[in-house]
């Protein structure tokens, strides 16, 4: 069940030489394929441990590992497009919030997923460590209780935490 030519066609990122990388904020690089298993609800989840961003008051760098998780529906974002469109950020003036709620709605828009949610696991910075978490439900596939217990959960864990510096 190998994917033919014509359906990477579109896939103009992976396995070119001649990247190029965007140092401000671009949706435009994000590329998406075909799910071939759209009746099957299935979780994809992308971890980016290289993510960062700029604060947009003092312009010092922000860190973060950034987990994206989705239900796919009929397209699926290709990961080095989706490396390249993080990486973008890199000079890219936004408040921790502000980027994860970002990558949520270009990612929506790129693929029309059943679910999304997106976490930044900020660095600290000033002592402060940020944890932005967003997420979405489709209304078409009935995940909504799914997208409520999500952020039930994670308001749950925060306030669960002990001293804890890892990433």
């Amino acid at each position: 069940m190998s994917r033919t030519k014509k359906e990477t066609a579109g896939l103009t990122k992976l396995g070119n030489h001649n990247t190029k990388y965007d140092y401000d904020y671009n949706p435009d690089v994000l590329e998406c394929f075909v799910n071939k298993h759209p009746d099957n609800d299935y979780i994809v989840t992308l971890d980016a441990y290289e993510f960062t961003s700029l604060c947009p008051i003092t312009g010092q760098p922000d860190l973060a590992k950034v987990v994206i998780s989705y239900i796919p529906n009929v397209q699926m974002v290709e990961s080095k497009s989706l490396k390249l469109y993080l990486f973008s950020f890199r000079n890219h003036g936004d408040f921790h919030e502000d980027c994860m709620n970002v990558i949520m709605k270009d990612l929506i828009k790129l693929m029309n997923p059943k679910y999304i949610e997106v976490r930044g696991i900020f660095a600290p910075r000033g002592g402060i460590s940020i944890f932005p978490f967003v997420n979405w439900a489709n209304p078409d596939f009935g995940y909504q209780e799914l997208c409520y217990q999500r952020k039930l959960d994670v308001l749950k864990s925060a306030s669960d935490r002990t001293i804890r510096f890892d990433m």
